[in-house]
């Protein structure tokens, strides 16, 4: 088939979106399909149209749908589609209606959608390839926040979680990821200069940030939402504990009995939970146990083979079917 591929992150883009963009692409190629990937549908012929984002996304699934009314469409919802757009935004809800099929990144992602919403919705895990060994200090206890600095991702919780931990001189957090918004990086310099355990790295390729995933004890992730956070993938990958906000699309993730979760926007309890993997072995090893076991959703095969059974059903099935 051909295929078109639409994201709104740009070549240069390090975001999530890119990054899930390339590596679908780089699946269905080798699964046998042509696929272009474009920031906004140019209107050049395809069999199928594969739409990253249900609002940012809107004008190409709509111009695509009015062109091709019988090829099928997929829209894929991220976290600002799930847990926010797609309540309040005209445009996000329309790609839900005329989509043929959509796609949630994690398990708790349909329980977001109306209804008559969820028969045509699949889950895809995002995969990940960590080829690096899990490798964290000796010295200190190393917790890794990676992730564009922007208010979704409610950035500086475990930097402000620091502050009762005063007692751990040993605890460190290191902090990777562009600054979205000139606010953001005013306020990650100002913490750096109130607490000398906290550092932030800026943006840095990928490889980097995942070198410094695997040197990290744990990571941190304080998400607002998420619609299914690679980087969690890739904590499991390379076998690195994840201490997270107790959101439904990090739950999806992990698991609802996990045992790693922390209130949202809580810095008190996200500081407990970094005492307490720090200081107590048996619960560190419990939540590196946890997250290994969910280490198969992640893996480039499960990931490759759910597009490859997407693309498949939709072959199979007529537009009146669809």
């Amino acid at each position: 088939m051909k295929i078109a591929l639409v994201t709104p992150a740009g070549t240069r883009s390090r975001t999530g979106n890119r990054h899930t963009a390339a590596r679908w692409a780089a699946f269905l190629r080798a699964l046998g399909h042509k696929v272009e990937v474009e920031t906004r549908w140019s209107g050049r012929p395809a069999d199928l149209l594969i739409a990253l984002h249900a609002r940012r996304s809107h004008d190409s699934a709509a111009r695509f749908r009015a062109a091709h009314p019988a090829r099928p469409l997929v829209v894929v919802l991220t976290g600002t589609d799930l847990y926010r757009d797609i309540r309040s935004d005209a445009d996000a809800s329309h790609s839900l209606a005329i989509a043929d099929r959509l796609v949630v990144l994690q398990d708790m992602g349909a329980r977001e959608l109306a209804p008559d919403l969820r028969s045509k919705t699949r889950i895809i895990y995002q995969s990940a390839r960590v080829g690096l060994p899990f490798s964290p200090p000796r010295a200190l206890f190393r917790a890794a926040v990676i992730g564009h600095l922007r208010a979704e991702k409610d950035p500086f919780r475990a930097a402000l979680a620091l502050k009762y931990l005063a007692d751990l001189p040993r605890i460190e957090v290191v902090q990777i990821g562009e600054a979205l918004a000139p606010e953001m990086r005013a306020e990650a310099r100002r913490l750096m200069l109130e607490e000398p355990r906290y550092r932030w790295l800026g943006g840095v390729p990928h490889w980097q940030a995942l070198r410094w995933l695997s040197r990290s004890h744990l990571l941190v992730l304080s998400s607002r939402m998420e619609g299914g956070a690679n980087v969690i993938a890739e904590a499991a990958c390379a076998g690195v504990p994840v201490i997270a906000s107790r959101v439904s699309g990090n739950v999806g993730m992990l698991g609802r009995d996990y045992c790693g979760y922390f209130a949202l926007e809580d810095e008190r309890a996200l500081a407990e939970r970094l005492r307490r993997a720090a200081t107590d072995p048996r619960y560190y090893e419990r939540l590196r146990s946890s997250v290994a076991a969910r280490r198969h959703l992640f893996r480039p095969k499960s990931e490759r083979d759910g597009l490859a059974r997407l693309i498949a059903e939709l072959a199979r099935a007529g537009p009146g079917d669809r």
